[in-house]
């Protein structure tokens, strides 16, 4: 979703040759090839098929399958997006070999360093030759840990520019759980889980997947289900609490079905990042089940709520958007869809 619209522009270059890494970090064909199709977006110039490891093996082999291929690039510019092991990988390789690094999605903090895409966004940022801000406050961060202003270029979200462009095309709900063999409640809330802190401890997952159920008697819950989550719900002997009445488990969903449910849904529970960034533009409710967040536009301007884990706080608040709405909210600044023209123009002066 964050490269579709850059390479789009990128094409329309009259300076700029764009070619299309794929680590195959994300492997899975409903994450995969589905999002490809569904996004207009050529196949990758070079699939590194990574798969699933370990962080450290992931990284690793990123950066082993990488750098062969930057090898044979003419003078190359390497463009990273957000805060994946891929992001960190190719651009430690591009930085020890004196290749300008760009990083999209630069200078978002959580403050929290037990998170692992934390740590990948502060690397990033510090090896980047130029940092695109999705919002204002990011230069804050990035000054503050020494990086030079005149690095940092404030152009927007390049995640609103596809949603922008595809929200005609969302597929409809009933359509999504038709194909489940499972029918849309007349109103329904919209949940994904996959951080380990959520997903990872049996306890706790036992916990959220109550709090859903409470949830789902009076809002049915749709969940669509990462294919880690699956795992950890399996593997915790939780698949029980899946009841087609109160949640409603779906397989990974495309971009336009997730959309779709987005746009319908009367409430979003999350720990996704993303997913914060488009209820805002939707202007859906949005309850973050994390103790922080590294967009915090989202909760300043924006629908987004941070809830915690606590199921008495989260039911609250669902209870308060029941009777209110949820909190109103606006589209920050610059998320306008024309992030990634923002994007290239400076990667043309920049070359």
């Amino acid at each position: 979703m964050k490269v579709a619209p850059i390479a789009a522009e990128l094409g329309r270059s009259s300076c700029l040759s764009p070619v299309l890494i794929h680590t195959g970090q994300h492997y899975d064909p409903d994450m995969n090839e589905r999002f490809f199709s569904e996004l207009g977006m050529p196949a990758p110039d070079a699939n590194l098929e990574v798969g699933s490891a370990s962080h450290a093996v992931q990284t690793a082999q990123v950066m082993i399958r990488f750098e062969p291929v930057l090898d044979q690039a003419i003078a190359p510019i390497v463009l990273v997006v957000g805060d994946v092991n891929s992001t960190i990988a190719c651009a430690l390789v591009a930085a020890k070999k004196g290749i300008p690094v760009v990083h999209v999605e630069a200078g978002l903090r959580s403050r929290d360093r037990t998170m692992p895409e934390e740590i990948n966004r502060v690397l990033t940022d510090q090896i980047s030759d130029l940092l695109f801000t999705t919002e204002r406050s990011a230069l804050g961060n990035l000054t503050a840990e020494g990086i030079a202003a005149e690095r940092v270029h404030f152009v927007g979200n390049v995640m609103i520019d596809t949603l922008m462009a595809n929200l005609p095309r969302a597929i409809q709900p009933s359509v999504t759980l038709a194909e489940a063999g499972l029918e849309l409640p007349e109103r329904f809330s919209l949940a994904t889980l996959h951080r380990p802190s959520n997903v990872d401890e049996p306890g706790m997952l036992a916990t959220l997947l109550g709090c859903l159920a409470e949830i789902g008697r009076d809002l049915p819950v749709v969940m669509p289900l990462h294919p880690r989550t699956r795992a950890r719900i399996e593997a915790a002997g939780l698949s029980g609490m899946l009841d087609n009445r109160l949640i409603l488990p779906l397989g990974p969903l495309g971009y336009l079905s997730m959309l779709g449910m987005m746009k319908s849904a009367k409430l979003v529970l999350t720990d996704s990042g993303g997913i914060q960034e488009e209820t805002t533009a939707l202007g859906v409710p949005c309850l973050t089940l994390r103790d922080n967040t590294e967009r915090p536009i989202t909760v300043e301007c924006g629908t987004n709520t941070l809830v915690g884990r606590d199921p008495g706080r989260i039911l609250a608040l669902v209870r308060e958007i029941g009777t209110t709405g949820g909190k109103a909210g606006r589209i920050p600044e610059m998320w306008d869809g024309q992030a990634a023209k923002r994007i290239v123009a400076v990667l043309e002066r920049f070359s």
